[in-house]
């Protein structure tokens, strides 16, 4: 049978970006990103609020968490912790509610730790974040792209004597960098900054050694500067009567005015004082002006509509280079503003454990212990690794001994000619084969009265009567 012909113009293999040769242009610093998966342990006692909160934090993560992942009731950790591997997960974010009804969250790195215990104290819901918005911001095309962390005031220790010491600051920062891959300047575009997680440490006066984080999240917006309110609004206006879809409020209303200079100086009421972007009174006043290429598509002008423009043009303004040469160079200013999208969190950092969910505490809140303490601890940890070392060792031991001595058998068998399959069990074909067989029944109950009573209704021909009745009925 001839081989069946593989299309290969038109059915293109997708690319795995960790086994590419050439690396991708993904803006990041490598194109093996880290994945996360947030989990509520118990699912069905967290409560709703817990679970719409572990969503929330889904969301956050994109795109490289898994945002369709359904926990039951019977799942474990360890069933979790198995698929990290094949699934490449690094981080996981693990939900739970005590019983005396506190929330805990736990971040770890997969698959041997650090694990870090934090207790959530207050949270509120993204719906309710953006419930309290005039103008909320979502469902657009912030999550196609990870967020920018910004970590404030992580590393407060002056030295490892203080009750956070400073490694354990460092450990923390540590495993919040690698909740995200890292950004490189040079190749990641503007486009791709649309989020920014800002993890703020709170320094409390009554507790200055405890370690709290405020969690939050803002989707990155930009306005173009420079131009004053009114003629923005003009702008706009320009744009809406032109265009097929009309909307209604779009134009000013411009009939208490005498004169358009009215309404560019005073505004829509011709009260107040407007002149440009800086002193409109608008939402952009206090925000922070940048200036960024634009990549907004422009019309092209033909060849004589470029020789009109060129020779309108003032040679002092080329002298100049004010706005002539901004505009040839396409840079413009925007303002950047910040816009929360939820879910906020307080943490408090209660436990430090060396692995995954499990092992040696390395800091506690609420536990201090001795140097002789913290050693004996050490060696019992010691032991234990050794002891679970030792199991290890001699179940493989164990199981090759068992493999060698099956193989041994097998050698063994076909040298004496015996078929290798010694679980049958050797059965004689020629017992069933006696005459001695018909003696008995099927259920081993020789003379019974359902026997005799066939035996009888054999003889006197009771069998013939039977068949003529079925035939005819």
């Amino acid at each position: 049978m001839a081989k069946r012909r593989t299309k290969k113009r038109t059915h293109v293999a997708p690319t795995n970006p960790n086994q590419a040769k050439v690396p991708l242009n993904t803006g990041n610093g490598s194109a093996r990103n880290p994945k996360s998966m947030v989990i509520r342990i118990g699912a069905g006692e967290v409560g709703s609020s817990v679970s719409q909160l572990a969503a929330d934090v889904r969301k956050v993560m994109e795109p490289g968490t898994a945002s369709r992942l359904k926990e039951r009731r019977a799942n474990r950790l360890r069933d979790y912790v198995t698929m990290c591997g094949p699934l490449g997960v690094t981080q996981l974010l693990l939900f739970s509610r005590s019983e005396s009804g506190n929330v805990n969250l736990r971040v770890a790195a997969a698959p041997r730790g650090p694990t870090l215990h934090f207790r959530v104290e207050k949270y509120s819901l993204s719906k309710d974040v953006q419930r309290a918005q005039r103008h909320p911001k979502g469902g657009g095309k912030e999550y196609i792209t990870p967020p920018l962390l910004v970590m404030n005031s992580f590393n407060l220790a002056a030295d490892s004597n203080a009750k956070v010491p400073k490694h354990l600051e460092s450990l923390i920062t540590t495993v919040f960098q690698s909740l995200f891959p890292p950004i490189n300047p040079q190749a990641a575009p503007l486009k791709s900054m649309r989020r920014v997680l800002l993890l703020n440490r709170e320094q409390s006066e009554d507790d200055p050694d405890s370690f709290v984080l405020n969690f939050r999240h803002y989707a990155i917006t930009t306005k173009a500067t420079g131009m004053s309110k009114a003629l923005k609004r003009l702008n706009a206006a320009e744009k809406l009567v032109h265009s097929k879809k009309a909307r209604k409020g779009g134009l000013p209303n411009l009939g208490k005015l005498q004169d358009i200079a009215d309404y560019m100086v005073g505004g829509e009421d011709g009260e107040g004082y407007v002149t440009d972007g800086a002193t409109s009174g608008s939402e952009a006043e206090t925000d922070a002006e940048v200036e960024v290429l634009d990549t907004a598509a422009g019309k092209v002008q033909s060849r004589k509509a470029r020789t009109v423009t060129a020779a309108s043009e003032d040679p002092d303004d080329e002298q100049e280079g004010n706005p002539a040469e901004e505009a040839d160079n396409g840079v413009v200013k925007r303002a950047v503003k910040l816009v929360e999208l939820g879910p906020r969190m307080k943490l408090r950092l209660v436990k430090v454990e060396e692995g995954l969910c499990q092992g040696q505490v390395m800091w506690h809140e609420h536990i201090h212990k001795s140097k002789q303490e913290i050693r004996e601890l050490k060696e019992r940890w010691e032991q234990r690794r050794r002891d679970k070392e030792a199991r290890t060792k001699q179940q493989k031991e164990n199981v090759e001994r068992k493999k060698k001595a099956k193989a041994d058998s097998g050698k063994a068998r076909k040298t004496d000619g015996v078929p290798e399959d010694d679980d049958e069990m050797d059965v004689d074909v020629d017992a069933f084969d006696s005459d001695d067989y018909d003696a008995y029944d099927s259920e081993g109950l020789a003379g019974d009265v359902e026997t005799q009573l066939n035996e009888k209704m054999d003889e006197a021909g009771g069998w013939e009567d039977e068949e003529e009745d079925i035939v005819r009925g």
